[in-house]
């Protein structure tokens, strides 16, 4: 299954703007990472729990899914899509590449 995915360029344009208010940003790197940097709107959801539980994710919503370089992430996107979850999105470079656009 092809994941779609969105460059880390864009993602940090459209968080930069705004317009993934609406969205669910979901961290999806362990526990250590998240405590040393997140994205404060971003919710965590570690792929090492995954299957979300039945609820925790609205499937209405965009999911933009990241981690720290773009591994894990796609892993996760993958699952998503398969649990039936239409508008998943893999942010491609993860948050270390996001971090780096957004200091700019």
């Amino acid at each position: 299954m092809e994941v779609p995915c969105i460059s880390a360029e864009e993602f940090a344009e459209k968080y930069r703007s705004g317009a993934l208010k609406d969205a669910t940003l979901l961290d999806v790197r362990e526990w250590e990472e998240w405590l040393v940097d997140r994205l404060e709107e971003a919710e965590f959801l570690p792929l090492s729990s995954f299957p979300p539980p039945p609820g925790r994710l609205n499937p209405e919503k965009p999911i933009y899914v990241f981690c720290a370089h773009g591994v894990r992430s796609v892993y996760a996107t993958d699952l998503l899509l398969r649990q039936g979850y239409p508008r998943v999105i893999h942010v491609e470079g993860g948050l270390a590449r996001v971090r780096l656009l957004l200091e700019k």
